[in-house]
């Protein structure tokens, strides 16, 4: 399987991760990270979604728990904006360089400004999307919010 760029992110800075493949090929019934758990048995409130908005126009990521939403108006109070809707899907894929399903927080084409859920940092390890559809990273919140140089709150519900 060859890397993404996620996963060349990790191991270029030799973070400490698991990569947990599964089929997702059910996804379109459920969504891409409902599949996500149910295809590892995972925690949903341990796997975390990868989601873009605009606050006040600028792409913003938002990395919130796969078992809950993201409230759009936390996000922008976390980067001290007024506004936040979410981006169009063409626009996510092409600032990050990934397909919807497959966004990962980690390896962006363009650094956006990162707002990670502060649950995450409850769990000793977390899991995002290594980069494609399928394709599942475990590492520890720490890491993930110090690669992609985001701040926490609590933006999901």
């Amino acid at each position: 399987m060859a890397a993404t760029p996620a996963v060349r992110v990790l191991e270029h800075a030799r973070v400490a991760h698991t990569l947990h493949p599964y089929d997702p090929e059910h996804a379109s019934d459920q969504g891409h990270g409902e599949a996500a758990v149910a295809a590892l048995g995972a925690d949903p409130r341990q796997v975390f979604k990868t989601l873009v908005a605009r606050v006040d126009g600028v792409l913003t990521v938002a990395v919130v728990p796969v078992s809950g939403t993201l409230d759009l108006k936390a996000l922008a109070s976390a980067v001290d904006g007024r506004k936040a809707v979410m981006a169009e899907p063409a626009d996510a894929e092409r600032t990050t360089g990934y397909v919807l399903g497959g966004i990962s927080p980690l390896g962006q084409k363009k650094a956006l400004p990162t707002v990670v859920d502060d649950s995450a940092l409850g769990f000793p390890t977390v899991l995002v999307s290594a980069g494609r559809r399928g394709l599942q990273v475990e590492l520890a919140p720490a890491e993930l919010v110090r690669l992609t140089r985001a701040r926490t709150a609590p933006i999901g519900r």
